[in-house]
């Protein structure tokens, strides 16, 4: 499940935002590697309920710093 959410999140990332596929791994820094600004992040946040049907909120969205970190509170809120 995690991969799937992965893959779906660098999907996003790649078409979305125009990301080289290659910069994109779960350890990426979303703000200083990929230099998405806070406009950008409430975009992600968006997309990413569209895509999942899983609302992130933005108190848990702001303690995120990575690709990995999107995919871990994704996978939380499955679980919950």
């Amino acid at each position: 499940m995690k991969q799937q959410l992965f893959q779906q999140l660098k999907n996003l990332l790649v078409n979305y935002f125009e990301l080289p596929e290659n910069m994109i791994t779960r350890e990426t820094d979303l703000y200083e590697e990929l230099e998405l600004d806070s406009i950008d992040a409430i975009d992600l946040m968006v997309k990413l309920r569209e895509l999942t049907n899983l609302d992130i909120e933005p108190e848990a969205f702001k303690k995120i710093r990575t690709v990995g970190d999107v995919v871990n509170e994704l996978q939380q809120l499955q679980g919950a």
